[in-house]
């Protein structure tokens, strides 16, 4: 798989910091750069906690790690972008947010066949109409209310096979690929998906338009400072604590966050501060007019994270 980086140094530069963080030996050559002292020995993201394979530019151990936290670079998914290269092309000369997002909706009902689907292969019937109406939009809607839902699991399985991050919790702990709980979480997924429209298709065009979206509202950013209602820290895997209330925690592959620190104040007595790679966001609610309601959520894909803890 390809990583995009913008130079040749800037890809040294990141895959020196990933061995150093990785515990990996380094072997420098002479005209190598030398570590960077400042750089600390940093938890890796656990074997338990990803898969080999994913469809993005960056295996998950990387993407999953507290070194793409502070260093991120683009996620692309395979494909995407170059198979829907004349959406992005029209997007291009359209100057206000809201005249894109409805020509990206409408280029979603006209390319999956939205409207019409027995255009898309779907004999008529009412269950079966039901089915392929779960569209893109019924999952982000559904997340939004329940995000241990059969929704919920969608997304986080679409998470699972193009990040090759693992579902850490649906409904409770998932322990382990062999457990009952695993089984039923996968059970669910299969349910949500079966003799839908192209839905995982439909998701990663969502993902590949967010990130568009993001670029142009934050040129030149990296990061949001994101925050989420808690009431435990032992609610999170927490791989390693330093002073000041800042720990080093392992998060589901697909987590709920809020951009408005009063808003988190809402949904816990304390409040987990991070900040988060543009690139880890899947979709937030005001990316698609009427998309999702209520608190400024946007839904973060998971991995290893250094967060802060506080009250209000």
């Amino acid at each position: 798989m390809t990583r995009v980086f913008a130079d040749r140094e800037t890809k040294t530069r990141y895959d020196l910091r990933f061995l150093l963080h990785s515990g990996e030996p380094l072997l420098l050559t002479e005209d190598a750069t030398p570590p960077d002292p400042t750089l600390s020995a940093a938890p890796r993201l656990p074997a338990s906690a990803r898969l080999p394979i994913n469809r993005c530019n960056l295996p998950a151990d990387i993407l999953g790690g507290l070194t793409y936290q502070q260093h991120p670079v683009p996620l692309q998914l395979d494909g995407v972008r170059n198979f829907h290269q004349a959406l992005f092309a029209t997007l291009a000369p359209l100057s206000r947010r809201d005249e894109r997002s409805a020509y990206f909706v409408d280029y979603m009902t006209v390319h999956f066949c939205l409207e019409d689907l027995e255009e898309a292969g779907f004999t008529p019937g009412p269950r079966k109409k039901y089915r392929c109406n779960a569209n893109y939009l019924r999952m982000v809607r559904g997340w939004s209310f329940d995000s241990d839902g059969r929704e919920g699991a969608v997304l986080k399985h679409w998470v699972e096979t193009r990040f090759g991050l693992l579902a850490r919790h649906h409904g409770g702990p998932l322990d382990g690929r062999d457990s009952d709980a695993y089984h039923a979480y996968l059970v669910q997924g299969s349910r949500g998906l079966y003799a839908t429209n192209a839905l995982e298709a439909q998701l990663d065009l969502l993902y590949t338009y967010c990130q568009y979206e993001l670029e142009l509202a934050h040129p030149g950013q990296s990061h949001l400072r994101l925050y989420r209602g808690i009431n435990r820290i032992d609610e999170h895997e927490v791989l390693a604590t330093h002073p000041g209330q800042r720990y080093q925690v392992l998060l589901n592959n697909l987590n709920s966050f809020t951009s408005e620190r009063e808003r988190a104040d809402e949904f816990g007595d304390y409040i987990l501060e991070t900040q988060v790679p543009l690139a880890k966001i899947f979709f937030y609610n005001r990316l698609l007019p009427g998309m999702l309601k209520g608190e400024d959520e946007y839904v973060v894909v998971g991995g290893l994270y250094e967060v802060g803890i506080s009250t209000f």
